[in-house]
């Protein structure tokens, strides 16, 4: 080889060709859909996340921590204040307590915490059943853990628990079953008959649970949340998350929380010390110092069911159905009166041609529903939800 070739091999290094390890993962749809929101000047009710500020004494509370030196690292499981108001919190809302020093971590937030369960109790070669549609983190966990997808749907009308189609899909290869309620996307919720199902049907196996609670306080009507954690049966062999970000408004902050028993903790947090080993100090301390008042909790559902009933109202006078919302802060709607373009091309002409921005539904399905539905957040001032309205009266 001429100087001149070795010199010109150097000048123009190659990066080595990879294998994938999610090779059907692009860009998410919220991504995609914010982004032509802001090119369009359209009121984003696509991500789902709050345009109003956390309560003042929250962040002051992060904010005197901070100034009390609390900024080096905490204890990798968390800061002991905050999982004893959360071993309390569990133990005054649904009745079970979760040992704080061995049975709760604090994470960040709450995909990390979806994670982590999956690649702790997960193991290459094992089924884990999903119950579509459903949130679009859950699906590239269980493959990067080596596990196998196995998608449910819930039932066409109302997304509620399919117990038939659970029982079909169980396997002598199941692991575990993931499960939401409140749910992202569609907002319904389970009850506590469901749970006492799933209860009876995973009773002679050895199938884990995890389930996705982010929404716990977004109940509405006077309903209570019917969480893993108060049903004895299933909370010992479950994985309860949630997520503070969610509660209070505070989504950038990325702080959530697990509790489990003490088993399944402790392979939890083998992966949690090294996927993060700890989450954000001054936070922890500022939510532990929040959470010493109770009424945190039990004026949200009131503070989201305003708006639910706000937007409802509004959309009531357009050609849009209206899907019931029992829970989250999400409102999915049936266009087909409006259009027969496929969802995620209504999304982007609605956001183009009328200036707001919502979701597909297909984003949460691996293959598309048939019913053309998309979602909206609701989480917004009066001020963008009237905006939003106002532009989506035309239809």
């Amino acid at each position: 080889m001429s100087f001149e070739t070795r010199a010109a091999a150097v000048a123009a290094p190659r990066t080595p060709a990879l294998q994938s390890r999610l090779p059907d993962v692009g860009t998410t749809i919220f991504s995609v859909m914010s982004a032509l929101a802001a090119k369009h000047g359209a009121v984003n009710l696509g991500q789902g996340f709050p345009d109003f500020d956390s309560a003042p004494g929250l962040v002051e509370a992060v904010h005197a921590a901070m100034q009390s030196g609390h900024n080096q690292y905490p204890p990798m499981p968390g800061i002991p204040a905050l999982r004893q108001a959360l071993s309390a919190k569990t133990e005054r809302l649904y009745g079970r307590r979760y040992d704080p020093d061995t049975e709760i971590t604090v994470t960040a937030g709450a995909t990390q915490a979806i994670l982590t369960s999956i690649l702790a109790l997960v193991h290459p070669g094992d089924e884990v059943i999903v119950l579509e549609p459903c949130y679009d983190s859950y699906g590239p966990s269980i493959t990067l853990a080596g596990g196998t997808v196995v998608r449910v749907p819930l039932s066409p009308e109302g997304f509620h628990l399919d117990i038939d189609g659970l029982r079909d899909a169980l396997s002598p290869r199941t692991r575990a079953i993931l499960i939401n309620t409140p749910h992202n996307p569609t907002g319904s919720v389970w009850s506590a008959a469901d749970m006492q199902a799933l209860a009876e049907l995973l009773r002679p196996t050895d199938v884990l649970v995890i389930s996705d609670e982010v929404y716990e306080h977004m109940v509405f009507d006077g309903q209570p949340h019917a969480s893993v954690s108060a049903h004895p049966e299933l909370a010992a062999r479950s994985v309860v998350i949630s997520s503070f970000g969610k509660t209070f408004h505070v989504t950038g902050w990325k702080v959530g929380h697990v509790a489990a028993p003490a088993p399944l903790m402790a392979e939890f947090r083998k992966v949690h010390q090294f996927n993060v080993f700890t989450v954000n100090t001054p936070m922890q301390h500022g939510l532990a110092a929040w959470l010493a008042d109770p009424s945190r909790y039990e004026e949200l559902p009131a503070f989201y069911q305003r708006k639910r009933d706000r937007f409802r109202a509004g959309l009531s006078g357009t050609r849009f159905e209206l899907l019931p919302c029992p829970g989250s802060y999400f409102q999915c709607v049936d266009y087909s009166r409006i259009s027969t373009l496929p969802d995620q091309a209504f999304c982007e002409w609605l956001t183009a041609e009328v200036g707001v921005a919502a979701i597909p539904l297909s984003a949460f399905y691996a293959t598309p529903p048939q019913r053309p539905i998309v979602r909206f957040c609701f989480a917004k001032t009066e001020t963008t939800l009237d905006e939003a309205l106002k532009r989506l009266s035309r239809l």
